[in-house]
């Protein structure tokens, strides 16, 4: 029997008006297919604005699709996600999808360690000190697995460098077990330790059954980490 579906992809497309130049419209996305299942990684190939960020934050939520269909393993059950009700969207996002992208975007001036504690406790209503503790010790365990300095956990990640606050991003998008995990080259800022720590984190969070859906421009982290690939059509280029 194969691995359950987590994610499901229908015809989609997605179109941007460009109202500066008149109301031009561009095609980003046209007609993509996708079936990904529990414990795999695929990785999206194609060149440089043939689409590929775009088909990931319209997964995520971050655009709305111009037509076709999103369903996403939620609860159990197949939900589609792009035409869900705002507050069902935001659930889905919350307990469902892990998103890594190439930028970290947090409250200015939160150490750290509560940064990732907050996402492990995503949900969680006026949590019990116990509850707390425990995802305090969660954050805990993956910074360390991550290499990031325990004097840093006090301190707010605007003061890290680039590949410190990709790991924090990375913690933040892990501490929380989901389905499915979203990567927006995930170790394009960071170096070949902490690349590898990266992907061998990565490696076991697929053999545990999370689904993966990423961009990996570096082609030894995507030999490393897709099981196969989904090439995006550059619409542009086939325009010109």
């Amino acid at each position: 029997m194969s691995a359950p579906i987590v994610l499901e992809v229908r015809d989609l497309s997605k179109r941007f008006t460009v109202h500066q130049q008149g109301g031009v419209r561009v095609e980003a996305l046209q007609s993509v297919d996708l079936d990904l299942h529990s414990g795999e990684c695929v990785a999206l190939v194609g060149p440089s604005g043939a689409g590929k960020s775009t088909l990931i934050k319209c997964i995520y939520g971050n655009y709305v699709p111009s037509a076709g269909s999103i369903r996403v393993r939620h609860e159990g059950a197949m939900v589609e996600l792009s035409t869900a009700a705002p507050h069902q969207a935001l659930l889905i996002r919350r307990d469902s999808i892990g998103y890594v992208s190439q930028f970290l975007r947090v409250i200015p001036r939160v150490p750290t360690i509560d940064i990732v504690a907050e996402a492990a406790l995503a949900g969680a209503r006026a949590p019990s000190p116990a509850t707390r503790a425990a995802a305090v010790e969660a954050a805990e365990r993956m910074l360390e697995r991550l290499g990031l300095p325990r004097r840093q956990w006090t301190l707010p990640p605007a003061t890290f460098s680039g590949g410190e606050q990709q790991r924090v991003n990375i913690a933040h998008a892990l501490v929380r077990p989901r389905p499915l995990l979203l990567l927006d080259e995930p170790t394009a800022s960071l170096d070949r330790d902490n690349r590898d720590r990266v992907i061998d984190l990565l490696r076991a969070e697929r053999a545990r059954g999370v689904a993966m859906l990423g961009i990996f421009h570096d082609e030894a982290v995507r030999a490393r980490l897709a099981t196969r690939t989904l090439a995006i059509r550059d619409l542009a280029k086939e325009t010109l």
